[in-house]
């Protein structure tokens, strides 16, 4: 039965308070057992039908492929992606272009949770999908925004220029400010950021209302894209 392997102690968390997975099984490291945190989601799974299962360490790293467990391993069933349709009634979005790293897509999502934007844009090719170690990078953010990962880049912006979305992208040679998209007032926002490397695409670039570029007064060159 397909499904995905989560770990780390707050996407476990946030996986299990946003009840859109199902948690088929739970693995705690045996050797901090008395870790209040472990603790406090024992209880928690156990309170949603789930009974952790205490394990060495050595097995964890084994489940889930990776040392930054953190204690923590879950089985659940894959990510519920929305559609197109469902996710367009966001007023606020973020489009990832040209993002590879899974680091970074998970950290652009976790500042997409807490700066209110209401879902995640992510192209079928080119961009990871929410794998675990995206959902790890976002600390669970990726259980409480709705995703996408249903189309290409054109076809999503098609979609919101349809919708009178306002497409602002991110780029250094941006000519606009962000002050100029605040006094705006944009109904509907989609913001398009890039990777380092390709940043925006230059489509999205003849498309968008506002290119924006972040003044910068320090001595490095740029901007991670999850920054």
């Amino acid at each position: 039965m397909a499904g995905d392997i989560l770990y780390g102690v707050n996407p476990a968390f946030e996986a299990v308070l946003a009840g859109r997975r199902q948690i088929r099984a739970a693995f705690l490291n045996r050797g901090a057992a008395g870790n209040a945190r472990l603790q406090k989601l024992a209880a928690l799974l156990q309170s949603r039908g789930v009974e952790a299962q205490w394990v060495e360490k050595g097995r964890l790293i084994d489940r889930c492929q990776s040392h930054e467990h953190q204690g923590v391993v879950l089985e659940t069933s894959p990510y519920p992606y929305v559609t197109l349709d469902e996710i367009m009634e966001q007023p606020r979005l973020v489009l990832l272009d040209n993002i590879e790293d899974p680091h970074n897509v998970g950290a652009i999502i976790r500042s997409a949770e807490v700066l209110g934007f209401g879902g995640v844009l992510l192209p079928s090719h080119g961009v990871p999908p929410v794998l675990p170690s995206v959902v790890k990078a976002s600390a669970g953010a990726t259980e409480h925004l709705q995703i996408t990962c249903a189309a290409g880049v054109s076809a999503y912006v098609h979609a919101a220029r349809q919708r009178d979305t306002c497409i602002v992208a991110l780029d250094g040679k941006g000519s606009a400010s962000l002050a100029e998209v605040a006094a705006a007032r944009p109904a509907r926002l989609l913001l398009v950021c890039g990777g380092e490397d390709r940043g925006v695409g230059q489509f999205i670039l003849n498309q968008a209302q506002f290119v924006v570029r972040i003044p910068q007064h320090g001595r490095i060159g740029s901007l991670n894209a999850s920054v």
